[in-house]
């Protein structure tokens, strides 16, 4: 029942939008024919009709006959629409109060003129229009956002960037100086329809020939099914100090309906062999010691723990039996986890995150970044440091509902372990 009304309230608001949106469309063509007026109407209308046809087909009618890749670029299709015209609705509103606003003003105005008793207000007040030129750059926004999230779409979702970063480290011993560690995150194979282009990811990742790789959690979007397409891909990540990995908040099949509790526990349990059958090391809540000529650093990998998201990692007893080691890296999926148990309450050296993909939206210019992720997360991409511990945060291997990235872009991450 509570669903069907969210549901409700939300096409309601949706047919407000497009509403408000038409009367900036009538206010441009109200010079047109009438004829034309009333195909341009016709087409007008005809997109909210299929974004709704195509939302309960999705989501209700069709929900048990299509894949999960298919639903997908159907709702981002109707997710991209209205984003983009909620961006055009906030021009016109911002135009709309200023409009308001001259209006309130000149009634003010002349309500306390001398005359105002002898003559009507109506007659002389002009009519305050709309400005047809913010009109115009409202429905240019809208139409501009569509093509820019399409190509985010078309080229944004595989186009795998490195990142180098020097990370700098005062207790690393200097057998591990010069250390090449590479990170990965978020790879969520549920979502690939590109098996090219994510064989090319990893193979940019190997030709970078690391010594240590992370994975940091979200392999799959929900069930380990997933992971058979891109198992021989994915299997080919090797490294001679090892590949370290944990499990993201989408590993454990919370977000997926199950026929029995049973079924989802093995669901975790296939998925956790998948790890080891590709050679990687999941750390579920424990420690591995790496030693390079006779020197140790730790490596720690807890399960998910994350502010508002499932927490089923135990830190204390990952970091058992590291008090010794001059330096801990720490493997945990949410960054939120860093600044709740991690900063000013242990001596690890660096926490290794992914988690936001950075909402595969954003821009990033030079050192300026922005996304929506940071009105959710303190710490959303890239480094952080605060006193001696630091914090990265991996943009993402791969992406989740938009099937795409716009701004920004997916990552590999390659560290170089630097002693200061």
């Amino acid at each position: 029942m509570l669903r069907s009304i969210l549901i409700a309230v939300l096409l309601f608001l949706f047919l407000l939008v497009d509403m408000y949106i038409f009367t900036g469309v009538k206010s441009l063509t109200r010079t047109w024919s009438l004829s034309n007026q009333r195909i341009l109407a016709y087409s007008y209308w005809a997109v909210p009709i299929l974004c709704i046809l195509l939302f309960f087909a999705t989501f209700y009618w069709l929900n048990d006959r299509l894949t999960f890749k298919t639903r997908n670029f159907l709702a981002s299709f109707v997710f991209i629409i209205y984003l983009s015209k909620l961006l055009s609705a906030v021009v016109l509103l911002f135009a709309d109060t200023i409009r308001l606003g001259k209006w309130s003003f000149q009634e003010i105005s002349n309500f306390f003129k001398p005359e105002k008793k002898l003559v009507d207000s109506s007659s002389t007040l002009p009519k305050i229009e709309r400005s047809e030129f913010i009109t115009q750059a409202a429905l240019a926004l809208g139409a501009t956002h569509i093509g820019a999230m399409s190509w985010g779409i078309i080229s944004g979702a595989y186009d795998y960037r490195i990142r180098r970063v020097p990370l700098k480290l005062s207790n690393l011993p200097k057998k591990f100086h010069g250390l090449k560690l590479i990170q990965i995150s978020d790879i969520h194979s549920g979502s690939f329809y590109n098996k090219t282009a994510v064989a090319g990811g990893v193979d940019m990742l190997l030709q970078e020939k690391p010594d240590l790789v992370f994975f940091t959690g979200d392999l799959v979007n929900n069930k380990s099914e997933e992971l058979e397409e891109y198992f021989n891909i994915f299997k080919k990540i090797k490294a001679p100090l090892g590949v370290y990995s944990t499990l993201g908040n989408h590993d454990y099949g919370d977000y997926a309906s199950w026929d029995s509790e049973k079924a989802k526990i093995q669901n975790l349990k296939t998925l956790i062999e998948g790890h080891k059958l590709m050679g990687w090391n999941l750390l579920m809540d424990e420690s591995q010691t790496i030693t390079v000529n006779g020197e140790s650093i730790s490596v720690l990998g807890i399960q998910n723990w994350g502010k508002g998201f499932a927490q089923y990692g135990n830190l204390e007893k990952a970091m058992k039996n590291t008090d010794q080691m001059p330096v801990k890296l720490l493997l945990s999926h949410d960054p939120s986890h860093w600044r709740e148990q991690v900063l000013n309450q242990t001596n690890i050296d660096v926490s290794f995150a992914g988690h936001t993909h950075g909402m595969q939206y954003g821009v990033e210019i030079g050192d300026f970044k922005w996304s929506p992720a940071q009105w959710r997360y303190k710490e959303w991409a890239g480094l952080y440091k605060e006193g001696n511990q630091q914090l990265y945060v991996n943009r993402g291997y791969g992406f989740l509902g938009y099937p795409g990235r716009l701004g920004i872009l997916p990552e590999i991450t390659v560290f170089e372990l630097q002693a200061t």
